[in-house]
């Protein structure tokens, strides 16, 4: 199976997340956007989308889109599971999801930051601006829906991660990179240091990985 990720990837860092909790070995290969190898025709054959990430079976099915990407892989490897058992679970877990994935993270990607830059001409502190509004929408949302639920637990869903912990994480990275405040966001908060507590989310984190620059590691 070969898994196509770049490191700071938000969509790569949910997949990574998905392997390591069920410890699937993939051979990963590095597609670097900075350097346009989205656009490389052998990459445009596997997505033609250009977008990350993507997965391939070594029969050559081809997976693409993260949130598909890892039903595949809870469906595939069902333990430990990442949807609860239950149909209404199931619903919820999924939703928060989604907010995240196809609400919030499709604001911050780079080709709507390429339009702003190259189409709009806004200016950094505007671009900041816009980045810092979406993510803060997405976590007051998040933390609506979460907040003083019954079904809230360690977890975005009960004690056990799921995949709208593996969505969440990323958004809240991406939050910090943007110097969001977390307080307003208090069950969030929680949620995502005890999931980022966890070798499997810890080690898929865009910092850790092999094609991360040591420029940015320092920085850390």
């Amino acid at each position: 199976m070969k898994f196509f990720s770049f490191w700071p990837s938000l969509a790569s860092f949910r997949v990574r997340i998905a392997l390591n909790l069920k410890n699937v070995p993939v051979e990963v290969i590095f597609v670097d956007l900075d350097a346009n190898a989205h656009r490389d025709p052998e990459y445009r054959r596997i997505n033609p989308q250009m977008a990350l990430p993507a997965l391939v079976e070594d029969d050559g099915t081809t997976l693409f889109q993260s949130l598909a990407i890892l039903e595949y892989l809870d469906e595939k490897y069902p333990s430990p599971p990442l949807l609860p058992a239950d149909l209404a679970g199931r619903a919820r877990v999924r939703a928060l999801a989604l907010m995240v994935a196809c609400e919030g993270h499709p604001l911050l990607t780079p080709r709507v930051r390429r339009y702003l830059d190259h189409e709009l001409n806004l200016r950094d502190t505007q671009q900041a601006a816009w980045r810092r509004h979406w993510i803060a929408e997405t976590l007051a949302a998040l933390e609506g829906h979460l907040a003083d639920n019954k079904d809230t637990g360690k977890f975005c869903h009960g004690d056990a991660p799921t995949i709208a912990d593996i969505c969440m994480v990323g958004h809240v990275t991406a939050a910090l990179n943007q110097q969001v405040n977390l307080a307003t966001y208090p069950t969030v908060k929680r949620i995502f240091e005890t999931a980022m507590a966890l070798p499997e989310f810890e080690k898929a984190h865009p910092l850790e990985q092999p094609d991360t620059p040591e420029a940015m590691r320092a920085k850390a």
